[in-house]
């Protein structure tokens, strides 16, 4: 059996940790006299946007609370996203913490002036549990979650699911201040504004680099496939994905990510949480490995949310693309910051960039009118 590849991982920040950790200490010391901190890691799995540190903060009575600091991204190093709104976050876990019953980790504290930090950002408490990983990605085996028995995975998707249907019983006014701005006037529907979003961050990413004909060509397809009843809007986590999740065993403690928040119809958050575990099932089969392909699927993932919340998935080929599609953006940023690292050569064809061309061709091709991908029902991506 083939060994899972080892592609190197794009560099995350510029930042220099013992300059990080002398301004962690002055700033903890500033609104917690007498508190020290210590142990700083930046996790090898850190992500490529808002960055993920962790220390130990040391309370003047003597007690020790494990935390974590998310700052805005650095923006030395190619950021991913072309802004980081701390605050936004900061709130978006505080409203879900209020109105729900959905597990959040506690904030500590939250810094809006970058200079304290270097950055701006905030602390939150650090949970105990464990994560599906990203590197490699848990369909690659080695895992928790590959290695689980089948009852174990089933409980972990309904558990995801109740998470999505909590987060979703928040309702859009409630959320108004994650809402995209609307750029061509307040009028436009809350999925017309986030897809106008998308648009001009792909515009962002492409400046002064090769435009992707993939990604123009399924923003011509979504327009093809655009609902004719949008459905309510709600809180929409953005980032829904089961390696965004803390499981103690196989229920969840706590929800992170929410740089991507936003609001609009329930499927944008099931369609990101189908579509992500595609993405990592398709390059574990690319690699000549099983993976997992009964996990998370999504006719059954659909029906379940529908028994959960009463509402019938609608329109999923439309948010399949759409998942894909905003992917595709992000990943060809990465690849764009690979370039500027001298980590990766410039190919010909910008689209090689994107790590799942294969599976968002085959989704633009299925949205043709008329055609369809075989076998599908109108769910699978």
């Amino acid at each position: 059996m083939p060994a899972a590849p080892q592609a190197p991982r794009p560099r995350t920040t510029t930042r220099d940790p013992a300059e990080l950790q002398r301004r962690l200490a002055a700033w903890v010391a500033g609104w917690l006299p007498g508190a020290t901190v210590g142990g700083l890691t930046v996790p090898p799995s850190n992500g490529m946007s808002s960055e993920t540190v962790l220390f130990d903060l040391r309370r003047p009575d003597g007690t020790v609370q494990p935390c974590v600091l998310r700052l805005a991204a650095d923006t030395n190093a190619y950021a991913v996203f072309p802004r980081y709104d701390m605050e936004r976050q900061y709130r978006a876990i505080r409203l879900v913490a209020e109105r729900t019953k959905v597990p959040v980790p506690r904030l500590l504290r939250l810094e809006t002036d970058p200079a304290p930090l270097g950055a701006t950002g905030f602390v939150m408490e650090r949970l105990e549990g464990r994560v599906p990983p990203d590197v490699m990605p848990y369909t690659y085996g080695g895992n928790w979650l590959f290695d689980a028995a089948p009852a174990e995975r089933a409980h972990l998707e309904q558990a995801t699911l109740e998470v999505l249907a909590g987060l979703h019983a928040v309702p859009a006014e409630d959320a108004a201040f994650l809402a995209p701005v609307a750029a061509h006037g307040s009028f436009r529907s809350p999925l017309r504004r986030h897809v106008d979003e998308q648009r001009e961050y792909y515009a962002w990413v492409v400046e002064g680099r090769p435009r992707s004909p993939l990604i123009e060509r399924a923003f011509a397809r979504l327009e093809q496939l655009w609902p004719q009843d949008e459905g309510p809007t709600v809180l929409s986590w953005g980032d829904a994905r089961v390696g965004n999740i803390v499981y103690q065993g196989f229920d969840p403690v706590g929800v992170l990510d929410w740089e991507m928040a936003s609001v609009g119809p329930r499927e944008l958050d099931l369609a990101w949480l189908i579509f992500l575990h595609r993405f990592f099932q398709d390059l574990t089969e690319g690699s000549g490995l099983p993976g997992m392909p009964d996990f998370l699927e999504p006719d059954r993932i659909c029906a379940r949310y529908a028994e959960l919340t009463g509402h019938t998935p609608r329109d999923m080929e439309f948010h399949l693309l759409y998942a894909a599609l905003r992917h595709a953006v992000v990943m060809l940023r990465i690849g764009y910051r690979q370039l500027h690292f001298g980590e990766a050569e410039a190919p010909a064809d910008p689209d090689r960039l994107i790590m799942h061309r294969a599976r968002l061709e085959q989704l633009v091709e299925a949205a043709q009118p008329g055609r369809r991908e075989p076998g599908s029902d109108g769910h699978r991506p």
